[in-house]
């Protein structure tokens, strides 16, 4: 049986551009989204270990994706009434059951890096050659 879309009661379908499930797709589907997951996936996590953890995210980012999962139901933020305050992000149990698929992904991505990298060699020379052939005809 497919699943429907209560809001609309349309059947739930990632292709079509109308339905909310695309939106989750684009959330779900973003660098940021899949290292905040995967970071959060070891356990609770403070704000400046999650950026100390994920290299190369802004504080823009970070805030702004850590929302964006916490509107979603992904992410748990907790503050704690101290002076800084503290503040902490954990996966619910929704978020919880992403990691699975985003683990399985990165460790695709690091055990298939070497082929990929020999890919993109290739066919920056290939690219390279017909280029080279292109200005000189």
């Amino acid at each position: 049986m497919r699943t429907h879309v209560e809001s609309s009661g349309l059947p739930a379908d990632v292709f079509s551009a109308r339905c909310p499930t695309r939106q989750v797709l684009d959330r779900i589907a973003g660098k940021w989204t899949v290292l905040i997951i995967d970071s959060l996936a070891g356990g609770t996590m403070r704000y400046t270990d999650l950026q100390r953890r994920i290299e190369g995210i802004s504080q823009k980012m970070l805030t702004q994706t850590l929302r964006e999962l916490e509107t979603d139901g992904f992410v748990i933020r907790t503050v704690h009434p101290t002076v800084p305050p503290k503040v902490e992000y954990t996966l619910t149990p929704m978020g919880y059951s992403l990691r699975a698929p985003i683990t399985a992904l990165r460790e695709w991505i690091e055990a298939n890096i070497n082929d990929i990298e020999a890919a993109r060699a290739a066919s920056r020379q290939h690219h390279d050659s017909a280029d080279r052939q292109s200005t000189s005809s």
